[in-house]
């Protein structure tokens, strides 16, 4: 049971909408954190013991935290001053290693299920002619989204850890917000104060909620299946034997499968946020238009949000005051000069964010690769930013002028391209002979000379494809300039409202890649 099958979307979620409201107020909780479980379990069986277990450990973690805070503020009266100081460092101390602990085991079991075997085959491949022995490779299974539950589990201990929330005594609030089902297998990666002015209060459903709800869903269901899904037939055909493909059919397949990714899992969000609007939940957005960035930074703060976002909150700004970079930052400043300084510490925060981005999303050295990219063209932007500005300073140029933009936007495309042709590739060796590929034998008339329809993918495919991606791009141009759709076809007449809706729905219903011919296609972030 996906986001996208028959059974989420004409059984599983109508049950729980009747449950939900048929239920008490304070029963309304549970009935979601039920269906959580139940989905989670239709997904990943008995490995649900890793959802359960993570979840008792991180709502104890967290009012361990919360006693030593309170421990700490309770020094008697008439204690002298440098032993409440003394008291002070002490429970900050305990507060450190038990949120060090915490960290530890969540962070270490995620690492072991997803990493153990690329860490194995690389020890055995390097040094398999040194060491007596050799790492032996495991079947190990691994729930799904068990990469977002762990950053959800690990952001919610350092809010508490820094006093920004206080530590939740319900286990079963605990629970929900953990196993919330829309978002347990593709986020988004949501902190406790997102999601918790709504998701306890087990408010009536609404008839607002329920038709915005499921009007996004179908949109997301247009993108993925009307799109996505199909393109998905050409990109594989492609990344599969890309040794038999002239460059441009390479070039096509890398923008191929970023239009693919975008689709899919921005289509997903749309369904995971209707879903959780129909019970009158706000989860937070997880893209805005992603293709008018105008810099490879702009890019990753309009693509996975939450995610970047976490990173942000939890890796780039502890590093940013920790005191090696603080050291480094002041030795810089005297010795080397403020630019130097504000670079190295630039990259000294930087690194483990994108490292940490490789990394989440799979055990690849193309993943990797994929991180350590973005690090250094951002790490470049930051370098040349200043020398840019004065270039167009002296040359009188305005930055903000539309042609700018749009080669700027146009750069950020090609930077993106690249970036998903490594991304998708099998394996960095591949990645990089594609990259190649690119450079040689590159006839343009290869794309209409008949070399996509080698591909697997019909003319009325072809055609669905792009009316697809025009109308996904029309209301992306739209909410660009700041207009709320939603608001502005709530004051256009029913008849047309309606029309409208009605038309998305048969899009879906006629023209998605149902039928003979068409597999199910895997949702791909639920793989990370």
């Amino acid at each position: 049971m996906t986001y996208q099958s028959m059974v989420y979307g004409f059984a599983f979620l109508p049950l729980c909408l009747i449950l939900y409201q048929l239920a008490p107020r304070r029963w309304r909780g549970r009935v979601l954190l039920g269906a959580g479980y139940l989905f989670f379990w239709s997904l990943s069986g008995s490995l649900i013991i890793y959802l359960l277990g993570t979840t008792v450990f991180v709502h104890c973690i967290g009012i361990w935290l919360e006693w030593l805070r309170s421990e700490q503020k309770a020094a008697p009266a008439g204690v002298p001053r440098e032993e409440k100081k003394r008291l002070k460092r002490m429970y900050q101390r305990k507060s450190r290693q038990v949120l060090a602990f915490g960290i530890l085991l969540l962070v270490g079991i995620l690492a072991y299920l997803k990493y153990y075997n690329f860490f194995a085959e690389n020890v055995n491949g390097i040094f398999g002619s040194i060491l007596p022995f050799t790492l032996e490779e495991k079947k190990i299974l691994m729930p799904v989204g068990i990469s977002f539950y762990t950053l959800q589990a690990v952001g919610y201990m350092a809010d508490v850890y820094w006093g920004k929330i206080r530590a939740e005594k319900d286990l079963e609030r605990t629970a929900l917000f953990l196993s919330f089902f829309p978002q347990i297998m593709e986020g988004p990666i949501c902190r406790w104060q997102d999601t918790s002015d709504t998701l306890f209060e087990g408010r009536p459903l609404e008839m607002d909620n329920l038709t915005d709800g499921y009007i996004r869903i179908f949109w997301g269901l247009f993108k993925k299946k009307v799109v996505a899904d199909r393109l998905a037939i050409g990109v594989d055909a492609i990344f599969g034997n890309y040794a038999s493909y002239s460059g441009v059919m390479t070039a096509f397949a890398a923008v191929a499968y970023t239009v693919q990714l975008y689709m899919e899992f921005s289509g997903c969000m749309d369904i995971i946020i209707g879903s959780g609007q129909l019970f009158g939940v706000r989860l937070p957005e997880n893209f805005r238009q992603p293709f008018c960035a105008q810099s490879a930074a702009e890019f990753w703060r309009r693509w996975h949000i939450t995610l970047g976002m976490w990173f942000k909150t939890y890796i780039f700004y502890p590093v940013s005051v920790s005191g090696p970079v603080k050291k480094w930052n002041q030795y810089g400043r005297k010795r080397l000069g403020k630019y130097i300084a504000m670079l190295g510490t630039s990259a000294m925060a930087l690194f483990p964010v994108w490292l940490c981005n490789g990394l989440w999303h799979g055990a690849r050295w193309s993943y990797i690769f994929y991180g350590m990219y973005y690090f250094t063209l951002i790490l470049i932007g930051i370098a040349v930013e200043p020398v840019r500005d004065r270039i167009l300073a002296a040359a009188h140029i305005d930055p903000g002028a539309k042609g700018l933009k749009y080669m700027r936007i146009a750069k950020t495309w090609v930077i993106i391209f690249i970036g998903e042709l490594f991304f998708r590739a099998d394996g960095l060796r591949a990645g990089v002979r594609m990259f190649i590929s690119m450079f040689r034998d590159f006839d343009i008339s290869g794309l209409w000379n008949g070399g996509i329809f080698e591909l697997g993918m019909s003319r009325a495919d072809l055609a669905a494809i792009a009316a697809g991606c025009i109308a996904v791009a029309v209301i992306g141009s739209v909410k660009e300039r700041g207009i709320d759709i939603r608001k502005s076809l709530a004051q256009k007449p029913v008849f047309l409202r309606w029309g409208l809706y009605y038309a998305l729905i048969l899009a879906v219903v006629v023209i998605a890649a149902y039928g003979d011919g068409y597999q199910a296609v895997d949702m791909i972030y639920a793989g990370f």
